[in-house]
């Protein structure tokens, strides 16, 4: 049996013992992951600076502080999420107890991604322990340092059965995706979201997949452009430009395109100071690979700003490419890197038309100080989420979904989304055996009087909240005597 097989087996023996169900069970997991986060903070920031040059500062900032925050959340909510939820109900089924009571699916499979490793990993993994499951996590093998820390600390902290981490690369991961799961959480792109979809499908397997894709950014010229373009800056090139919602390409109209070159300049330095390269808070790619690749769009546009590199380093600096057209390498595909391109465009119809002629993507970004301008870009285009006047900050909401749609991804997750995502929210009548008249309407012989009734009992959603339990009880008996003369006597 291979290192994965036992690992998932080993988490379903654990699941199975009944452990995970138990909310002082979940909780007490929750608080020990918090625990992590402060006991083990230096680790987790010294391998995350290993990997993509991120400072303590900002790895705090842009991976454990919104983990804290979720953390929190859940241990504070769960009695309340993970309690039965009634629903409203039709006089047919007006003294029966009618609710919706979530419970764990089983064993999930998280599969994290590399960009920001703690906080796309263990945010799903918060879910997973809240809604009672267990989960095999399975940290990205690009970030070396920060899957090896994860597979230190968390055994050290979390029930290790429960919740095994394994690392590894592509071969783990195929052996991983051979195993039957009853959930699958995946995040990265769309092409590896295909084969994992491709291999859910063999089990049934429902899965959760949140992906990219190149996410614009009208900016109007009715706007305040300083701001925009620091805020722009700022969601473009945070992590070195590699986060899935980062603003990809920017749409305006010619007559503004160089005061927006200017204002992004401005602030890049403003940020990163006029040497990047020796900026503590400026990141690097994440491998060769990567950094060949993005180099490689920049062959057929025009730098406007920036494009400095150091292989040996991995470094790219904040670049900005002008006049870019439709057809140009770097926007072929989505960027995951410090480019940002600006496509001329000839106002706000042609950016929508622009917009819905592409894949719907993750977030959808427009900078306007006019309300119809925005109103328009909300109504007339699909996209994961969208921000007006910003970027990046819907990921920190806890009570928005966070999740693409179409090629973007499907599923979404964050605070009670990811404790119903990872839930079966299971359907429950209680019915007690007694006042059988009512249900004379049902049973054959059918007839059109009977009929007639089925429609009023049903089609009927009463709110009777109003009325005390003994008086309800009073009424049904009387309603079923009447059904009862009118179909057995």
């Amino acid at each position: 049996m291979s290192r994965e097989q036992q690992a998932v087996a080993r988490a379903r023996k654990a699941f199975e013992t009944g452990r995970s169900k138990s909310l002082e069970y979940r909780i007490l997991q929750l608080k020990n992951l918090q625990r992590l986060f402060t006991e083990r903070q230096s680790a987790v920031s010294d391998a995350i600076k290993k990997d993509l040059n991120k400072s303590e500062v900002g790895t705090q900032l842009y991976e454990t502080l919104g983990l804290e925050g979720e953390l929190s959340l859940a241990i504070k909510k769960l009695k309340e999420w993970a309690a039965p939820r009634p629903v409203e109900k039709n006089l047919m089924t007006i003294s029966d107890t009618v609710y919706v009571k979530p419970e764990p699916l089983g064993v999930v499979l998280i599969i994290g991604a590399w960009n920001y490793p703690w906080a796309v990993t263990i945010q799903p993994l918060i879910g997973a322990i809240a809604a009672g499951n267990a989960a095999v996590v399975k940290p990205s093998e690009v970030c070396v340092h920060t899957a090896k820390a994860m597979e230190d600390l968390l055994p050290l902290y979390i029930d290790k059965e429960l919740y095994p981490v394994v690392t590894g690369g592509v071969p783990e991961t195929q052996e991983l995706l051979r195993q039957r799961f009853d959930h699958i959480f995946y995040t990265g792109n769309s092409m590896v979201g295909k084969l994992i979809m491709e291999a859910a499908a063999k089990h049934l397997t429902p899965v959760t997949l949140e992906l990219g894709g190149k996410s614009p950014c009208y900016i109007d010229k009715d706007c305040d452009l300083s701001i925009a373009c620091r805020r722009v800056a700022w969601g473009k090139y945070t992590n070195c430009g590699q986060t899935c919602i980062a603003p990809d390409y920017i749409l305006c109209e010619p007559s503004i395109q160089d005061r927006v070159i200017e204002e992004v300049t401005k602030s890049i330095k403003e940020f990163y100071t006029d040497n990047p390269k020796t900026c503590p808070d400026y990141g690097r790619i994440i491998n060769q690979r990567h950094f060949k690749r993005i180099m490689n769009m920049l062959e057929d546009s025009t730098i406007a700003e920036g494009g400095d590199n150091d292989e040996s380093d991995s470094f790219i600096a904040p670049t900005i490419l002008r006049d870019v057209k439709p057809e140009a390498k770097v926007m072929q595909e989505e960027i995951f890197g410090p480019l940002l391109p600006i496509l001329p465009v000839n106002g706000l119809d042609e950016a929508i038309k622009f917009i819905n002629k592409g894949e719907k993507p993750l977030a959808l970004y427009v900078f306007s100080s006019d309300k119809k301008v925005i109103k328009r870009m909300t109504d007339e285009t699909s996209s994961g989420g969208l921000l007006a006047n910003d970027c990046l900050v819907h990921y920190s909401v806890s009570s928005l979904p966070f999740g693409g749609v179409g090629n973007s991804g499907m599923g979404c997750y964050h605070g009670k989304f990811s404790f119903d995502q990872l839930s079966h929210l299971r359907s429950c009548l209680i019915k007690q055996l007694k006042m059988e008249g009512v249900n004379s309407m049902r049973y054959p012989p059918h007839t059109l009087k009977k009929l007639g009734w089925a429609r009023f009992f049903i089609l009927n959603n009463v709110d009777l909240s109003w009325i005390g339990r003994r008086a309800l009880l009073a009424v049904l008996a009387v309603v079923a005597a009447v059904v009862l003369q009118n179909y057995v006597l």
